[in-house]
């Protein structure tokens, strides 16, 4: 007898299995939060998600292209990590001739982030609740991004944690295939010891060059910015820009 078939999976990696249909735990940059909206989220979330969310099955068609969702083919911003979208709204409104795609996994800070994007006027900016590595593997072309945002990406503090961070050796060179040649990659941190890790790695990278810059003045001040000053911590920035193949 022919054993039955299982149906392949989504490709997304928390639904990843083993050939014979165990699920795999895999080590990701994030945890997923609580999904419960405020009655001020559900009300953006009901407003906006038709419009402007990339629902996580549409990935997976194999027709799936971002320009359908954008409405037009525009010069593409990734930002990695939106949170509840006060930079996303302000950055997007001054850019309206760029497409701006919001990976952010934590449902809230998304409905959070659709009344930021509503507020700017920011009609140019889509969310999607997927693993970032995941999405520039699969659904970013190389040599295709205009600029790329990872502000404020999780510390993931503890030492035995530290596998968990987003910008790795291997995410680096990712992410720094899949600019266009003379695109910034820029990002920001609280933590110290990543700042210099970002910095290292970054540095690293044959397809880039750059370093630890002055703040960026179009980078809104966020409340969590402002919590990490409080704490007493220092905000570094980092820009890196692709060069020629």
């Amino acid at each position: 007898m022919v054993p039955e078939q299982r149906p392949t999976p989504p490709a997304r990696p928390h639904l990843t299995f083993t050939d014979d249909g165990r699920r795999m735990r895999e080590v990701l940059s994030y945890s997923r939060r609580g999904s419960r909206f405020t009655p001020r989220q559900q009300a953006a979330w009901d407003a906006h998600h038709d419009a402007w969310v990339i629902p996580d099955d549409a990935l997976d068609d194999p027709g799936f292209g971002l320009a359908d969702w954008f409405g037009r083919r525009a010069p593409l911003v990734v930002e990695i990590g939106s949170g509840v979208g006060e930079a996303t709204g302000v950055l997007a409104a001054a850019r309206p001739d760029d497409d701006v795609l919001a990976l952010e996994v934590w449902r809230p800070g998304v409905a959070s982030a659709l009344a930021e994007v509503s507020a700017a006027g920011a009609d140019n900016v889509r969310f999607c609740s997927v693993d970032a590595v995941w999405m520039l593997e699969s659904h970013i072309a190389e040599g295709s991004l205009a600029e790329l945002w990872t502000f404020f990406p999780d510390p993931w503090p503890k030492t035995r944690h530290h596998k968990r961070r987003l910008v790795s050796a291997s995410f680096v060179a990712l992410a720094a295939s899949r600019l266009a040649p003379a695109a910034r990659w820029r990002l920001a941190t609280d933590w110290t010891g990543y700042a210099e890790e970002m910095a290292a790695l970054l540095g690293a990278e044959p397809l880039l060059a750059g370093g630890v810059v002055p703040r960026w003045e179009e980078r809104p001040v966020t409340k969590f910015e402002r919590k990490g000053l409080a704490a007493g911590r220092t905000i570094t920035d980092l820009c890196f820009t692709r060069l020629p193949a």
